[in-house]
């Protein structure tokens, strides 16, 4: 053990005091920057939520999104569609069986993004590839190829594509560290693990959501919008 003087804990949160008789203990130290709950947190918390409010008031007097007529069971539309933020999961119904696209992949790909962090505990957020490089790479690929089969099983091709781009990028991330000269391949290979999980759940959802929307026609079938 070596003795040496330091004041901030921070830094150096074991070390040796020596405190003489017309001393006291006190330590040096730097607080980082605080934002007071109140007033100056709220106030901004408030402010938003006006400005949001006036917004969403001057896009409703600008466009008009009139009501359909009311529903009869015995007409009801061809294809009948959910609102569009559930349409991507209705996408997923027409490959899968309700209990796998409405509840266990949403599930497991929150509950990824829950329990992940835990795993290792980086405030800074841990590169994919800082630790184990080979081994963790061996997982992933093998953990990509099972899921594009069972994509492929299912002919689920819309959802395909983008798993294999961020496979393909995370993948490829692999190759570059934090001292690459060209700063692109930094920031690939400073991304951890939730990354990728979440760039590839925002892409899915999104390419489900617009293929529902402007692709799906009668029976839902797959139709042309500018066709149509």
């Amino acid at each position: 053990m070596q003795a040496e003087v330091q004041s901030d804990v921070r830094k150096n949160p074991r070390r040796i005091a020596f405190i003489l008789r017309r001393t006291s203990p006190y330590v040096k130290t730097q607080d980082d920057g605080r934002v007071m709950t109140y007033p100056t947190a709220l106030s901004r918390f408030i402010i938003a939520l006006e400005v949001a409010f006036v917004l969403l008031v001057w896009i409703s007097l600008l466009a008009n999104a009139p009501l359909e007529g009311m529903a009869d069971p015995m007409h009801t539309p061809n294809p009948a569609k959910a609102p569009w933020y559930f349409l991507g999961l209705q996408e997923l119904l027409h490959y899968f069986p309700p209990m796998v696209a409405g509840v266990l992949v949403p599930g497991l790909v929150v509950g990824a993004l829950i329990v992940i962090p835990y795993f290792n505990i980086n405030i800074e957020g841990e590169s994919l590839w800082a630790k184990d490089r080979k081994r963790r790479l061996m997982i992933i690929g093998v953990a990509l190829v099972l899921f594009c089969i069972f994509l492929l099983a299912f002919d689920v091709i819309v959802a395909l594509v983008p798993t294999i781009l961020i496979g393909g990028l995370m993948l490829w991330s692999a190759r570059f560290s934090s001292e690459s000269p060209r700063l692109f391949h930094r920031w690939l290979a400073s991304k951890p693990l939730s990354f990728w999980i979440m760039s590839w759940f925002l892409i899915e959802l999104t390419i489900l959501t617009v293929v529902g929307t402007f692709f799906r026609g009668p029976g839902w079938s797959w139709v042309l919008p500018w066709q149509s």
